[in-house]
């Protein structure tokens, strides 16, 4: 498949090292205004850089938009005419609606909504995908592209404002809960690299645990508490300084903002 990324910022190049990494096309476009932020991929074979959006637009099967919703209204309008219904089109611009797509390019183009994370670089990612009726028909083809590159999951377009805050913004929390985990570690006396890699790992196991079995982490956490143990005493104090109180409310803040940017 011919593919074009147009955006290529820290999504867009995550996607790319993606596609890269697993093969995933004949021909692989990525513009940017910016190439000089793609130039670790001047190399790559069946690569092309450039910084005309429209000579991406003719050399390619799949577009994706990996553009920023303040910038999406005015890029999909200089390739509009270009669009064809042979193309399948996809946008990862948070709160940029499939109405709003259809408006410019018209509803009758193959739309999909992408939310993918940054852990698709190294094919990790959870990846939600949202259709117009017109794309649905190529929702299978999304679903086995983004399979490579992690997990998808099919959901209703008005789910991809919550879902973005639980994949997308989701990998800065966890990634601020192994820090603190690394935090502690360094304060019990392991050297910084040494705390670093306890907590990856751990955390890692956590994840990979409740992937492999199926289970509730309810179910796992009572294979590691005992009565009167270090474990549960280590729990109970986090929930009374309120982990999982603070994290839900993280994640309310996160849905509310991106919210107001979406009615912005």
């Amino acid at each position: 498949m011919k593919i074009a990324i147009i955006g290529t910022g820290n999504l867009g190049s995550s996607i790319a090292k993606g596609l890269i990494g697993n093969k995933s096309f004949t021909s692989l476009y990525l513009s940017d205004k910016n190439t000089s932020a793609v130039v670790q991929f001047t190399d790559e074979e069946y690569v092309t850089i450039t910084n005309y959006n429209k000579e991406a637009v003719m050399n390619s099967d799949l577009i994706i938009f990996a553009l920023q919703p303040r910038h999406i209204e005015s890029v999909l309008k200089e390739v509009a005419s270009l669009i064809t219904k042979k193309h399948l089109v996809m946008s990862v611009a948070a709160g940029y609606s499939l109405e709003k797509i259809e408006s410019i390019i018209g509803e009758d183009k193959h739309i999909i909504r992408v939310m993918p994370n940054t852990a698709i670089s190294i094919g990790k990612s959870m990846t939600c995908l949202s259709a117009n009726s017109v794309g649905e028909e190529k929702i299978e083809l999304a679903k086995t592209i983004f399979n490579q590159l992690g997990t998808t999951m099919v959901i209703p377009e008005e789910q991809l404002q919550a879902a973005t805050v639980i994949c997308a913004s989701g990998i800065a929390f966890w990634m601020r809960l192994v820090r603190a985990t690394t935090q502690g570690a360094i304060q019990l006396g392991f050297e910084a690299e040494e705390a670093h890699q306890l907590a990856l790992q751990t955390c890692y196991g956590a994840a990979s645990l409740l992937k492999e079995s199926g289970k509730h982490p309810e179910a796992e956490i009572d294979r590691v508490t005992t009565p009167s143990g270090c474990t549960i005493a280590g729990l109970n104090e986090m929930e009374h300084q309120g982990l999982s109180s603070a994290l839900i409310q993280g994640i309310n803040a996160s849905f509310e903002k991106i919210n107001q940017i979406k009615n912005g």
